[in-house]
């Protein structure tokens, strides 16, 4: 192990663009999400599309405006928008490796819901190195980058920040984290210049952060 990863015993992972390029879902999840906002809240296409952005902007996922202000069912609204056609994704024999060597446990840390992250690891051979999912429904609908959501992680699954690690995509996702004495890692195409000191490792993509830990 790279000495710098050598103390993390909890891996814990977000999702969609991170473990996996969530472009080939995100079309028809947010299709699916606009379709239901627009029936749910009697609105037009643009008016549902309108609160869908509003929404995850104010709140962090778009699943809390709509309950605070709509009254949707939040797991009825999960299940439907994450019911996506899975066939487009392709399991990735090196990040299947990657995963297994790592020492400890592996946590799966999403704002997604309605059974989405348990399937989309099946889909991609991973469901097996996961110990346990923590998705918006476990946070009690409390998503991040909100403290409550990384502090109800921590009780329900016995994390210890001083010995784990946050890999996400979303820059914002990783501050908390940082401030609860995670080690924190930030994946993908964002590569803030200069680099915020809550963000202590960057790659363009979850493999390359893994080969460094691993010291390969």
């Amino acid at each position: 192990m790279n000495a710098a990863f050598q103390h993390i015993r909890d891996w814990v992972f977000d999702l969609d663009n991170t473990l996996y390029p969530a472009r080939a879902l995100y079309d028809e999840i947010g299709e699916r999400m606009t379709a239901f906002i627009a029936r749910a809240a009697g609105a037009s296409t643009d008016e549902a599309l309108f609160l869908r952005e509003h929404y995850f902007h104010e709140y962090g996922a778009t699943i809390v405006g709509l309950v605070r202000h709509h009254g949707i069912d939040a797991r009825e609204f999960l299940a439907y928008v994450h019911d996506a056609d899975l066939s487009v994704l392709t399991p990735d024999p090196e990040l299947r490796d990657l995963i297994a060597a790592l020492p400890g446990r592996r946590i799966v840390f999403t704002n997604g819901g309605g059974g989405h992250a348990e399937r989309v690891l099946k889909r991609l051979q991973l469901d097996d190195l996961i110990e346990g999912v923590f998705d918006i429904e476990h946070a009690e609908l409390a998503p991040k980058p909100q403290r409550e959501s990384y502090d109800r992680l921590i009780q329900v699954r016995g994390v210890r920040p001083d010995r784990a690690i946050l890999v996400e995509d979303t820059l914002r996702n990783l501050e908390p984290a940082h401030a609860m004495g995670f080690v924190t890692a930030l994946v993908g195409p964002v590569h803030p210049d200069p680099r915020p000191a809550y963000v202590d490792h960057w790659a363009d993509e979850v493999k390359t952060i893994l080969r460094v830990a691993l010291g390969l």
